[in-house]
């Protein structure tokens, strides 16, 4: 139930301590976690597990701390769109795609012919998830994988993938010791979970081992085969930034209203230089994930394949832009606006709880800006004339303190009870 009124900070202080309780992260070995252990053992036979992999798999693992910090962790302010641009795609992330691209020609020109996946896409993905292979992760992925499962607030997820790195290990693909990656168990040069290699990943080489490790050609070809079952169109772009007219009608933006290039051509949609846009028959929606004072995108079917991928706007956005400029495209035409300034997580706790209280349902505040805040703030710019563009700024912040009356930084704590 709701209780008394007390600072964000405060409240962030007692969230952050809620989070932690669970099983106990100390060091040597942890009695409740040997049990888990003889439980997940038993399962992991029924599943088909063979108790040599499990027990060579799970020599010497226990929980480890930091993992459990990392996935605590979260970061005391809100990227922008400009913010997280500017970190991922960088001059020397560009320069250093290009002379990928020409040194893995003849590879990526192969995997292309078989599926259907333009080389400066890959290069851009695997740019993004590792910066070229350089940081494919150092954690021993059943150890993370085991810390997690053990851990119980996403223990089902991790759970889940556990038993597939298992599979994995079994068929022969890698070794345990070399079976390393991020602190949530996303794997090689192209950062594969467990599930999504034993899905998607192939065997290019032909050596009977699906190496997303120290095959390039395995790594490539995995995220062609993958990006081909999100439904890539290997004759088409991802979309293009354009011009929008002075009498844009936002709700087609907010809405996500796919039209084809004719339809927003008519309404006059252009590219940045004023040109025409193509005339090609294939749907498009408009985007604006800086907001109506950032870029304007127009995205085509291939975007929600990058969506599929990893579903951040921000993220489909980088992928295409940075596959743009691997092949010569230019920077984003569209300036930075001058008060591009990140907003704290407790403000975006306060825009949520405000818009919940207004009858936007934005659901239940966590200070992250998902899907469901979008579309509830959206609904309350539309209501105060604003663009509904979906969002948060500062300015959106003190026009919902003042629709509601609210003094600032003041939430209601959730109790335990």
């Amino acid at each position: 139930m709701w209780r008394c009124k007390i600072c964000l900070t405060v409240l962030a202080v007692a969230v952050g301590a809620a989070l932690f309780a669970g099983p106990t992260w100390g060091q040597g070995a942890d009695p409740a976690f040997e049990t888990w252990k003889s439980a997940l053992k038993a399962e992991a036979l029924s599943r088909g597990i063979t108790e040599s992999t499990f027990d060579s798999a799970f020599e010497g693992v226990q929980p480890i701390p930091r993992i459990i910090e990392l996935d605590r962790r979260q970061p005391e302010f809100t990227l922008t769109f400009w913010n997280y641009m500017d970190r991922l795609v960088t001059d020397t992330r560009v320069t250093r795609g290009r002379e990928m691209l020409r040194t893995h020609a003849d590879l990526l020109a192969g995997i292309e012919r078989k599926y259907g996946v333009q080389p400066r896409f890959l290069v851009a993905f695997w740019g993004l998830e590792t910066n070229f292979g350089d940081n494919v992760g150092d954690f021993p992925v059943i150890a993370a994988l085991a810390t997690l499962a053990y851990d119980e607030r996403r223990s089902a997820f991790f759970r889940s993938h556990l038993f597939d790195a298992l599979k994995i290990l079994q068929d022969g693909h890698i070794t345990a010791d070399r079976m390393v990656g991020s602190w949530a168990g996303a794997m090689g040069q192209v950062q594969f979970m467990p599930e999504t290699f034993r899905r998607y990943a192939v065997d290019h080489t032909g050596d009977g081992r699906r190496d997303i490790w120290q095959s390039l050609p395995d790594a490539f070809a995995s995220a062609a085969n993958f990006l081909s079952a999100l439904g890539w169109d290997g004759t088409k772009t991802w979309g293009r930034e354009v011009r929008l007219p002075a009498d844009f009608d936002w709700q087609l933006a907010a809405r996500g209203t796919r039209l084809p290039l004719a339809e927003w051509s008519k309404k006059g949609v252009r590219r940045m230089d004023g040109g025409a846009l193509p005339n090609v028959d294939i749907d498009a929606a408009v985007v604006l994930p800086g907001g109506h004072r950032g870029p304007a995108f127009l995205i085509y079917p291939n975007f929600r394949a990058i969506m599929g991928w990893n579903p951040s706007r921000f993220y489909a956005v980088a992928v295409g832009h940075l596959a743009d400029r691997i092949t010569g495209g230019a920077p984003l035409a569209t300036a930075r606006p001058a008060n591009d300034q990140p907003l704290h997580r407790n403000d975006i706790f306060e825009i949520q709880m405000l818009l919940n209280r207004l009858g936007f349902d934005a659901g239940e505040p966590d200070g992250i800006v998902g899907s469901m805040t979008r579309k509830a703030l959206s609904g309350f710019q539309a209501q105060i004339g604003e663009p509904p563009d979906g969002y948060p700024t500062h300015e959106t912040l003190i026009a919902l303190r003042a629709a509601t009356g609210s003094e600032p930084q003041v939430v209601p704590e959730k109790g335990n009870d």
